[in-house]
């Protein structure tokens, strides 16, 4: 009778697919939008790319090693950081740059707190944004085609047109994997039909932003004008890539809904209130920092316990 009995930790349910395997399929899932980044910007964004994601595994490699910790570069997660943020660059950025971000991103936020699933932020946009803040101009510097310009964001908030077909179709200035909607969209299918992921962050995102657009973006219900933002900059990538990420956001069902929707009233506020046209990156960063409070608010509550609001009030 003891030889069907197994004792062992929790948990005891585990899921089919494993972190590598998940972790695969992020990679697979964003190589339309990489190859369509290097085919809209030439050959210089591939190297940025392969920069981006060697330096990362090299610096996740090395710290375990010195650390002796156990390798865990084969579990993707390490090169996934480096593809996600080599997509959040421009391709005009010296080489040295995306080196800079994924040593900031493996080494000090994901590393230092403990590793993959322990990190309080996603790596790559904390990368990312740590970039943004000290090296603003390298990290601004757009060119599409040959010409530098402004970004399609700027030129709403600007007041000046854009074509939404070329946004959908990646036509346009920007990161090397934000501009193309419909690649982005391919990738996010495959996430959706392997289960990686479900609808319920990017689509509260979305949604709420979406409405936020409408009510307080200064042009009514202009469609065209809520298009444009909805494909414009790294909103479609940030919301099926980054918001998504499991263990940056919730667990709770009821608080991935709410964590979404924060993101899109954050992103708003950032794009229509402050001085830059973009805000997914810090919007997410912020809502990363909430999840705590998130998911305490929405735990389901144990029959016959009360709400955790309750708990401890005197009768």
């Amino acid at each position: 009778m003891s030889g069907l009995l197994k004792v062992s930790s929790n948990p005891h349910v585990r899921a089919r697919m494993k972190t590598d395997n998940i972790m695969l399929l992020v990679l697979i899932a964003l190589l339309p939008a990489s190859f369509f980044g290097v085919w809209n910007f030439g050959l210089r964004s591939l190297a940025v790319l392969a920069v981006s994601v060697a330096s990362a595994v090299l610096t996740e490699y090395i710290y375990e090693k010195l650390m002796h910790k156990k390798i865990t570069i084969g579990d993707f997660s390490a090169a996934v950081t480096g593809l996600l943020l080599g997509l959040n660059l421009p391709s005009t950025v010296p080489l040295w740059l995306p080196v800079i971000g994924t040593v900031f991103a493996i080494l000090f936020v994901k590393q230092l707190f403990g590793g993959l699933g322990q990190n309080f932020m996603n790596p790559a946009l904390a990368g990312r944004c740590f970039l943004l803040l000290s090296f603003a101009g390298r990290m601004t510097d757009f060119t599409w085609d040959g010409i530098s310009g402004a970004t399609p964001l700027a030129a709403l908030k600007a007041g000046n047109p854009v074509r939404v077909l070329d946004l959908f179709l990646g036509k346009t200035a920007g990161t090397i994997g934000e501009t193309s909607v419909v690649a982005i969209l391919i990738g996010a299918v495959v996430l959706l039909w392997f289960e990686v992921i479900d609808l319920r962050i990017p689509g509260s995102y979305l949604l709420s932003f979406a409405v936020c657009t409408l009510l307080f973006g200064g042009h009514g219900l202009d469609f065209g004008f809520l298009l444009a933002e909805l494909c414009g900059g790294g909103l479609m990538l940030g919301a099926f890539f980054m918001a998504t990420d499991y263990v940056t956001s919730p667990i709770t069902k009821n608080g991935q809904i709410v964590y979404g929707i924060a993101l899109g009233i954050l992103t708003a506020v950032f794009r229509f209130l402050g001085s830059a046209a973009e805000g997914v990156s810090y919007a997410i960063i912020i809502g990363n920092l909430l999840v705590p409070v998130i998911e305490k608010v929405t735990e389901p509550t144990a029959f016959g316990r009360e709400p955790f609001w309750k708990r401890g009030k005197k009768a």
